[in-house]
């Protein structure tokens, strides 16, 4: 969707806010797409767990759950989830430093990634 900044814009309000099939599917591939960086609290202390999820299947999640563990010095694993796939866990917060790592090393773009 383009906007133009032509005063002399003759299209009507409508037309101009319907959306191309194109760009819906699109936002829809984006949206599959996403690298999802959660922080989960433990349920048996204070002690929390970060998560990352939607990695693209062409990467080896154990090399890099392996970088980031030394990157990070933090313990970590990799876990097969039944809905989510595989999953890279790490401990304590690191959403941050996995944000920048994954863009620094050029796995992802910054608009794919989504910190809860």
């Amino acid at each position: 969707m383009s906007f133009d900044r032509n005063t002399n814009n003759t299209q009507e309000p409508t037309a101009a806010a319907s959306s191309d099939p194109r760009e819906e599917s699109l936002v829809e591939s984006l949206m599959e797409n996403l690298v999802h960086i959660r922080v989960q609290q433990r349920s048996s202390s204070r002690k929390t767990i970060t998560t990352v999820q939607g990695l693209a299947a062409e990467f080896d999640l154990k090399k890099i759950t392996r970088a980031c563990r030394k990157e990070f010095a933090c313990n970590g694993t990799v876990t097969e989830h039944p809905d989510q796939g595989l999953v890279i866990h790490l401990e304590g917060d690191q959403r941050e430093n996995v944000r920048q790592w994954l863009i620094k090393m050029d796995l992802c773009k910054p608009d794919q990634l989504k910190l809860h």
